[in-house]
């Protein structure tokens, strides 16, 4: 069993930065791909960034390309999302997940793909 705990998340100006992390507990680490989901009020909860445990694969949805970085330290057994240029449709509550189901180079793209969830971290921006 892999515990995922998130921190991170306040509230921002537009235009503003925060850092999310999340780190993992209960199990080794290795071979885990990494993702950032996010759910906003009334809608569903949608892939964000995604990081295979090599790193050597990154994925962003096409509303943060150029804006939200994802990053890993495994020996850290942390992921983070640097989060840049803030917007108010980015206000959402954002939940780290993980996956070894796609080895060291892979990642998954949708909810089903991961097994282990943590708990959420509200991110608001203000306008």
């Amino acid at each position: 069993q892999v515990q995922l705990v998130e921190s991170g998340g306040g509230l921002v100006q537009t235009e503003g930065s925060l850092r999310l992390s999340c780190t993992a507990s209960g199990r080794t680490f290795s071979g885990y791909a990494m993702a950032w989901f996010r759910q906003a009020p009334g809608k569903k909860r949608d892939l964000v960034a995604a990081i295979s445990w090599s790193s050597s694969r990154k994925y962003y949805t096409d509303s943060v390309k150029g804006r939200f970085t994802i990053s890993r330290d495994n020996a850290k057994n942390t992921v983070y999302l640097q989060m840049n240029s803030l917007k108010p449709e980015d206000t959402a509550v954002y939940y780290c997940a993980a996956t070894r189901n796609y080895g060291n180079y892979g990642l998954g793209y949708i909810e089903a793909d991961y097994d282990y969830w943590g708990q959420g971290t509200q991110v608001t921006v203000s306008s």
